[in-house]
């Protein structure tokens, strides 16, 4: 007996992995887990012809992502700002995070998020020194740069827990 699974239960089931990957995200760097979380529930939307997913929770679950990627980077960009890195370090830490993920992406998973936390610090601790010539400042830039780091995947987390609890009262309590 052949296994068959209907279109539009594989695309719910795509849909599924969309969200679960976005509520992953919402904690590893890089990943853009709100994003992918609303996009999940989009697809859902979609495939079921917005019986159970409406605009309105789309346009709310939309702010949501909007609120928790402004919570990401501002959070980030504040904290290291208020320990006094300059912009120019904090561009150096983007781009040593991005860097670092591309050096170490050989490593599976592990390997992307070391690299891109490696990469950041590094970045901004090699700025930051180069800049104003004071190690202690690069670090304490850097140690800022990661407590905001820390700080806004907590938030960012929040609010992706929140965006399922919504899509799945929606999708699968409300009616």
């Amino acid at each position: 007996m052949p296994l068959f699974i209907s279109p539009t239960s594989f695309g719910q089931a795509m849909a599924l992995l969309l969200i679960g990957i976005g509520l992953a995200g919402s904690v590893l760097p890089i990943v853009p887990g709100a994003f992918l979380i609303w996009l999940g529930v989009l697809l859902w939307a979609l495939l079921d012809g917005f019986a159970t997913v409406g605009w309105p929770t789309l346009i709310v679950l939309g702010l949501l992502a909007t609120l928790s990627y402004a919570s990401n980077t501002g959070l980030t960009v504040l904290l290291a700002r208020h320990v006094g890195a300059s912009w120019k370090a904090i561009a150096a830490s983007i781009g040593g995070g991005i860097l670092g993920a591309i050096l170490l992406s050989g490593l599976p998973l592990l390997g992307t998020i070391i690299g891109t936390i490696l990469g950041a610090c590094l970045g901004m601790v090699l700025f930051e020194y180069y800049d104003k010539r004071d190690l202690r400042q690069a670090i304490r830039a850097s140690t800022g740069y990661i407590v905001g780091y820390l700080m806004s995947s907590v938030v960012e987390l929040f609010f992706a827990l929140l965006m399922v609890a919504l899509f799945a009262w929606q999708a699968f309590f409300a009616n």
